[in-house]
């Protein structure tokens, strides 16, 4: 049933919502995309009947290849950024803070934004031949969607911070050594394996479930200052020159400026 562009959702079980996202070629994060994909998370959450939500790709090549550059290219102002982080902030924070556990189901690239939306999943699934990373410094851009917020809470600030500054990716053998992803399965049944774990999950009270999330929430759910510096770093020349480089797939000349 497609109720908004992008994203189609099915019911599998008796209490769980599985959340397909559908933008060809790779899910790009672009402005409509996290406006829809936000929509429809407020009526999961709003749900007495769903208790689990996962979250999963049409696409066993791409999760989700992170925010879409082209769009991202067009601003040139510090607001534009601000604006377009605080858009994904809300969308990840309705994820993040939900009273009901969202499982990512990730198959192939999971990069930039896709990361920071599984990171703001409460449990992570993935097929063995899936890549994870946060790229963004390679554009002369940072996590914007509050990937330096949750990653270092995950992963540890050390391997968090060579993540972010590199831009290294992670194969999912790697994810699940650093506790990136909770396990990993054979290419093909992340889904599969995300909904085992569902079933177990919506056997359990909604009250239990709601209490252990809003505990561990109220730890880890702080204020930071992630759309504010994001969004400085686009009017710099730095900025458009990486996302010009690639988007004509080449390698960009930073000035550090």
């Amino acid at each position: 049933m497609n109720l908004s562009e992008f994203i189609s959702i099915t019911r599998a079980g008796k209490h769980t919502a599985v959340l397909t996202l559908d933008r060809p070629p790779a899910n790009a994060l672009n402005f409509l995309f996290l406006h829809n994909l936000r929509k429809e998370i407020d009526k999961m959450n709003a749900s007495d009947e769903i208790k689990v939500v996962i979250l999963n790709s049409a696409s066993k090549q791409f999760f989700v290849s992170g925010a879409d550059i082209r769009e991202m290219s067009q601003y040139k102002t510090a607001e534009e950024g601000v604006t377009f982080s605080e858009k994904g902030h809300a969308l990840m924070d309705r994820i993040g803070l939900a009273s009901k556990p969202y499982i990512a189901a990730i198959e192939g690239v999971c990069f930039g934004g896709g990361l920071e939306l599984a990171l703001a999943c409460h449990l992570r699934i993935a097929g063995n031949e899936a890549r994870l990373g946060l790229p963004e410094v390679n554009l002369g851009l940072m996590p914007g969607f509050g990937g330096t917020r949750r990653l270092p809470k995950i992963v540890g600030h050390a391997r968090a911070l060579e993540m972010m500054l590199t831009g290294r990716q992670l194969t999912a053998e790697e994810a699940v050594k650093t506790g990136l992803v909770n396990q990993t399965v054979q290419k093909g049944h992340a889904l599969e394996a995300a909904l085992n774990l569902a079933e177990q999950i919506e056997k359990k009270s909604a009250n239990s479930v709601s209490a252990i999330l809003a505990a561990v929430n109220s730890i880890e759910e702080t204020p930071d200052k992630e759309p504010e510096l994001f969004g400085q770093l686009f009017p710099t020349q730095d900025a458009q020159e990486g996302m010009r480089a690639f988007l004509e797939k080449r390698l960009p000349n930073f000035k550090d400026k």
